[in-house]
């Protein structure tokens, strides 16, 4: 209680706090992306029942890492050498994660923009609860485990990273609904989201293989690909406004 009480009145802590909640929270927008796109398949009763049982277990599966840093921390050390190129568990699950989410991906444009699908693919089942519960777990679990060790980078304090993973979660569950019916609504907003989780993959791969990739570069990009589709929205808005005035 007391070292808590010296982190409260602590003025680099409270520096510390904000800028890892923007951390956790800029992190977390690939999370929510993916969430929101997943659940969206689902039928209507069941997606804001999905999306708050997968940020919930982002939460739990957050706060019960902050619970073993010291091990965490020991993920980031090689464990075995490829043609002089160490992997570290953390390597492998960034990899893991980031071929899965290439493929899912994939896989979410190929419906995008075929839903019907074959014969073959009408007769198999489609996505349930389950299903997408599962697959939004393994990805909370690689988000987490590359967001603690972030927040493990930026402070040593675990009360801190504590209240900073509340609150970036607290965020996402806020912005979860609305994102997902904007997204909804938005067919070219679909195909810009998935395009968005391609490029996480690959970062994810690319981290994975040892080839850093500043974040910057990525959301910069991202941000840029949003504005222009947001110009794009706008124009067809006025087009639409125009033809029913004319």
């Amino acid at each position: 209680m007391d070292h808590i009480l010296q982190l409260a009145a602590d003025p680099t802590a409270w520096v510390a706090l904000a800028t890892l909640v923007v951390m956790e929270i800029v992190l977390g927008v690939d999370n929510l992306i993916f969430i929101s796109i997943l659940t969206n398949r689902l039928p209507a009763h069941q997606q804001t029942r999905a999306r708050r049982i997968g940020i919930g277990l982002a939460l739990v599966l957050r706060l019960g890492l902050l619970g073993t840093v010291a091990w965490i921390v020991h993920l980031t050390e090689p464990v075995f050498a490829v043609f002089g190129q160490g992997f570290s568990w953390r390597d492998l699950i960034l990899i893991a994660g980031g071929l899965f989410l290439l493929w899912k991906a994939t896989k979410e444009i190929h419906h995008s923009v075929d839903p019907d699908g074959t014969q073959a693919e009408k007769k198999g089942p489609g996505l349930d609860f389950a299903a997408a519960i599962g697959q939004i777990l393994v990805l909370d679990l690689v988000f987490s485990i590359d967001s603690i060790i972030t927040a493990v980078g930026m402070t040593e304090h675990v009360p801190i990273m504590v209240v900073a993973v509340i609150a970036a979660v607290t965020v996402m569950l806020v912005a979860a609904d609305p994102l997902s019916r904007f997204i909804a609504a938005n067919p070219t907003v679909v195909m810009l989201a998935l395009g968005f989780l391609i490029m996480i993959g690959m970062t994810l791969i690319a981290e994975g293989f040892g080839a850093h990739v500043p974040k910057g570069y990525v959301y910069t990009a991202m941000a840029f690909s949003a504005a222009v589709e947001g110009l794009n929205m706008l124009a067809r808005r006025r087009r639409k406004r125009k033809a029913a005035g004319a």
